[in-house]
């Protein structure tokens, strides 16, 4: 079958303009700035809409093996299709645990059978993720986008180290959940406004910093690319920037929360709980300057799905987490660029080509190879409602929103992954036979 995509605002070669795509049995045939109606195809009017490479996630929480009833790999990435990613990279805290061989082909083989893009997931760093020996780096290297504890942070500073000078001589980066269990004080919220005023512990943002400085002298002593994990705090964003001027091989990600929130957008419910917990207005003003200037590499949205009774405990008694893959691009773009904060373009290098690039994660746009590509609506406004996730996960910070921004196609190996009824509004016929 031909589709005729017209009208449309294409991100290609870092830049957005108006070009056309022609789609021939799922292989992107030509892109070009006027396409003249091909026999036969379908003609898209894409008039307001972004056509974008399959955008990737390098941080999915998608529990199986072992927490089904949370999230499924059929679900998970369901929901990653209708958000526009074609690429997730799913957190080792499973059961079992991806520590060797055996563990990691439990969880392959159900991203073989039931993953409707592409999947690639993490090992753990150590045995269990109980952090007493290393998992079996080596044997996991090759079906292992990268080596992470994600849910923990490493706290011996020899493990960590030998982890990293191990992932170095195997090529492979180590992605790095930063935090110190004793100085968390057992916080629910970050220690600041919000807690001092509902008189709460807070999580002060000194647990992730320590063992972000920790890590990065890791980084110096061993050469290990590293890749700081949900950076939240402006203390963090200040270590990385100056670890980045030395050269060091180091990258970090941010989620959408901690971009368009802080502690004083609480409240009392677990659609709020996750960690790291959302920051002060500083935080957040620090990390949109690491944007700019290019200190905060990527955009993941630590999609941590839970069932409704796990977050119905307001922010003591919940489970951290929440539910990211179906709102972030429409959130981001509309909290920062509709907004001036940053470009269209700078906020597709946050969630395509820089997690490509650093993870070598993702697909291309480009003739001649199947088609991965997503499409927003960029005028279509609209109130998030969780209850129409395709996530099995419902706890979000962004529900009762309003976003600019629907997806109404995702294509993953030239085959349609997700589509909106609104697409088919698009169509205006065939070309001329």
């Amino acid at each position: 079958m031909k589709y005729l995509i017209r009208g449309g605002v294409l991100f290609h070669g870092g830049v957005l303009s108006e070009k056309d795509i022609l789609i021939e049995d799922g292989l992107v045939s030509s892109i070009r700035s006027r396409l003249s109606p091909f026999p036969g195809a379908g003609v898209y009017d894409m008039h307001n809409c972004f056509i974008l490479p399959g955008l990737t996630d390098v941080h999915v929480h998608l529990r199986e093996p072992g927490f089904s009833y949370k999230e499924t790999i059929g679900a998970g990435t369901a929901a990653a299709a209708r958000g526009g990613f074609t690429t997730v990279c799913a957190m080792p805290n499973l059961d079992p645990v991806p520590d060797s061989p055996a563990h990691m082909e439990r969880q392959l083989a159900l991203i073989r059978r039931d993953a409707l893009i592409r999947v690639l997931p993490y090992a753990s760093i150590t045995a269990g993720e109980k952090q007493r020996a290393l998992s079996d780096m080596a044997a996991l290297a090759s079906s292992a986008v990268a080596f992470s504890d994600d849910g923990v942070g490493v706290e011996s500073g020899e493990m960590m180290e030998k982890a990293m000078r191990r992932a170095k001589r195997l090529g492979k980066l180590i992605a790095a959940h930063c935090e110190v269990a004793s100085l968390t004080r057992g916080g629910a919220v970050h220690d600041g406004k919000f807690a001092a005023g509902h008189g709460l512990t807070g999580n002060p943002s000194e647990s992730e910093w320590r063992e972000v400085e920790r890590d990065i002298a890791l980084v110096r002593r061993t050469g290990c690319p590293l890749h700081i994990c949900h950076v939240s705090a402006k203390e963090s964003v200040a270590l990385i920037r100056a670890a980045k001027a030395e050269g060091l091989p180091l990258s970090c990600e941010t989620a959408p929360h901690y971009l368009v929130l802080c502690d004083e957008d609480l409240k009392d419910e677990g659609r709020f709980k996750m960690n790291p917990p959302i920051r002060g207005a500083e935080d957040r003003e620090a990390l949109l300057r690491g944007i700019a200037d290019g200190t905060v590499d990527i955009v993941a949205t630590d999609h941590a799905p839970h069932s409704e009774k796990e977050k119905s405990g307001g922010l003591a008694g919940s489970l951290n987490g929440v539910a990211g893959l179906e709102t972030a691009f429409p959130v981001l773009y509309t909290a920062l660029v509709k907004t001036g904060v940053i470009t269209a373009e700078k906020l597709i290098g946050l969630m395509h080509t820089n997690p490509r690039r650093r993870f070598g994660a993702g697909g291309q746009l480009v003739a001649g190879l199947p088609a991965e590509l997503t499409i927003f609506d960029m005028a279509d406004s609209y109130v998030i409602d969780p209850a129409d996730f395709l996530s099995k996960g419902r706890a979000s910070p962004f529900a009762g929103k309003r976003v600019f921004g629907r997806c109404l196609l995702t294509m993953f190996n030239g085959k349609t992954v997700w589509e909106d009824k609104r697409f088919q509004n698009r169509y205006t016929g065939t070309g001329k036979q």
